[in-house]
């Protein structure tokens, strides 16, 4: 059985230790990015079965390498999680119809982050 590859992309190097380390201790393989054009460019060499996506990064935000995630159609259909500071108002609707799967607001905790993955890469096959 192929291990899972997980892209946490994630400006906060605490972030993306705390979910990688949850998630191999679950079961995935990690791979990380520190800002949005690392995120796309992991993407397109180590084909992630699901993405773990920070919304406020430097350099490219989420928002806009979710877009071009999107745009692409080597990494069109790759589930993507937003994740979000602001998760009241419209920014969960705006994550959407960037092309985010799903918004899940910060802090969140590894555990519901790893089911979430776990339940979109079930689905997605």
């Amino acid at each position: 059985m192929t291990v899972p590859v997980v892209l946490i992309a994630d400006d906060s190097s605490d972030a993306r230790d705390m979910y990688r380390e949850y998630l191999e201790d679950h079961g995935f393989q990690v791979v990380t990015a520190e800002d949005g054009e690392a995120a796309v460019r992991t993407a397109k060499s180590d084909w992630p079965a699901a993405i773990v996506m920070d919304l406020a990064m430097p350099k490219m935000d989420g928002w806009e390498a979710i877009r071009r995630l999107r745009a692409d159609p080597l990494t069109a259909d790759i589930p993507i999680i937003a994740l979000s500071a602001y998760a009241f108002g419209r920014e969960p609707l705006d994550a959407r119809a960037a092309g985010a799967d799903l918004c899940l607001s910060k802090p969140c905790l590894p555990p519901h982050v790893a089911r979430v993955v776990r339940a979109m890469i079930a689905a997605s096959r």
